[in-house]
């Protein structure tokens, strides 16, 4: 999609906070325009810290939980973290009460959110188009 776009994509890879500074750093040396903080187990529990390094070095970030933009974050689109994770429990439940993992269906997420923080977006000089604060489901003021 990126090469149809004609967006270049420099790939960070983060497997502790110490790569965080690195990351930082390679994405301003070459010359990125804004950052996706992709969603793992490691990347939200380093959230604050990628936050405040998107802020610190002014590069605009988009993550994929509402939860980080409440943290300080720009902007975000994705599943709702609460469904999914009620999904999650719903499939463990099932399999706690004999079914079999390999009879459960896969199943995707149905809801999305795109929630906006207004406040950080005005910190990185930036200004959300009306279109897209429409559409917002959330927008931090």
């Amino acid at each position: 999609m990126a090469r149809t776009l004609s967006v270049e994509l420099n790939i960070q890879k983060v497997r502790r906070a110490d790569d965080l500074s690195h990351a930082f750093e390679a994405a301003r040396a070459w010359h990125a325009e804004a950052v996706n903080v992709l969603a793992s187990p490691l990347i939200w529990s380093l959230r604050q810290l990628i936050i405040d390094r998107a802020a610190r070095t002014r590069l605009p970030a988009i993550y994929q939980w509402g939860e980080a933009v409440r943290d300080g974050g720009l902007l975000s689109y994705g599943p709702i973290r609460a469904e999914v994770f009620r999904a999650l429990a719903a499939k463990i439940d099932r399999v706690l009460t004999g079914a079999k993992p390999s009879d459960l269906p896969v199943e995707q997420p149905t809801k999305f959110e795109l929630v906006i923080n207004l406040k950080t977006a005005k910190a990185l000089g930036l200004t959300i188009p009306p279109s897209l604060l429409q559409q917002a489901d959330q927008i931090i003021r």
